[in-house]
Parts: C-alpha cells; sequence; structure tokens
C-alpha cells in the first residue's frame, strides 16, 4: 500500500472505510440537525400558506354569520306570523322567556345577533319590517312583510317574508 504526499492514511484503507475518515480535530462529520437555512425555508412557507389561508377562513366566517342572521330573520317571520294567527295583530316586542310575556313575540336571537326594532304598518298598512346586525361583521340584513315601507337593507323590490343581506 502507498500513502498519500502527507503520509498517514493509504489510498487501499480509504476504499475499505463504511464511513468518511474522521476530521481533523477528531470529531464526526455527520449532521444531526436542520441548518438555519432549512429552518428559515419552512418558516417562510409556513408564513406565505398562513397569507393563503387566513383570509379564506374570514370569508367562511362572514358567510356563516350572514346564514345565522337570515335564519333568525325566517324564524322572526314564523314567531310573527304565529302570533298574529293568535292575535290577529303583529307585535313590535319580542320575548325570549319561558313562559313568553302576555302580548310579544316568542323570539330569541342566536348570539352575537342583534334585533333592530320592529315596526309595524298603521291603518290599512297591515305588516311589519325589521333588520338585524351581527357586532363582528359589517352587514346587516332586513326582512318585512305586508303592506309596509322595507327597513333597509331591502327594498320594495325584494321578495316579501325573505332576508336581504348587503
Amino acid at each position: 500500500m502507498q500513502s498519500f504526499a502527507g503520509g498517514g492514511t493509504s489510498l487501499a484503507l480509504l476504499y475499505l472505510l463504511p464511513f468518511p475518515p474522521l476530521a481533523k480535530g477528531g470529531g464526526d462529520m455527520k449532521r444531526t440537525g436542520f441548518t438555519l437555512i432549512e429552518l428559515l425555508i419552512v418558516v417562510v412557507i409556513i408564513g406565505i400558506l398562513a397569507t393563503i389561508a387566513i383570509p379564506k377562513f374570514l370569508t367562511t366566517r362572514e358567510k356563516a354569520v350572514v346564514a345565522s342572521m337570515k335564519a333568525d330573520l325566517r324564524n322572526m317571520v314564523t314567531a310573527e306570523e304565529s302570533y298574529f294567527a293568535d292575535s290577529v295583530k303583529y307585535s313590535s316586542t319580542t320575548s325570549c322567556t319561558n313562559p313568553p310575556t302576555a302580548g310579544t313575540v316568542v323570539w330569541c336571537a342566536s348570539t352575537g345577533n342583534v334585533l333592530g326594532s320592529i315596526t309595524l304598518g298603521t291603518g290599512t298598512q297591515a305588516g311589519w319590517t325589521t333588520n338585524m346586525t351581527n357586532f363582528s361583521i359589517t352587514k346587516s340584513c332586513a326582512i318585512w312583510v305586508g303592506q309596509i315601507a322595507p327597513a333597509a337593507p331591502a327594498t320594495v323590490g325584494s321578495p316579501e317574508g325573505t332576508p336581504v343581506c348587503l
């Protein structure tokens, strides 16, 4: 066997070793962790994914809140019509107690939804209208029934008894 110019390790011995020779200081050259660059690349990728996912989540949440307001307004129509069937008039007050307060519509808003005032028609304008908001979004919904000017954002052109949200 011949040795290299610096002496020490022979060429034949290098090919027989299963691992590369030790470093100059005698330490092992095997890697046992991630480099700083690899960790930074992972953090950047996670940041990019978060910037894509967060706006999608917010629009999904807003859609859920609007659906909740629409459902509450549809339930309000049912409650007002039930009250009308019993009393032959609409009511401008709601009650969320059991048993309900006399002269009120039995109805409760979902958590976060706030019912506006219920406006009743007078004289030949038998009907009612109201709107609803939620503290977590800027959109509002409204509904109207009968011969009455609808509360915003509903208009006379919007279908009667159907929630309208803007």
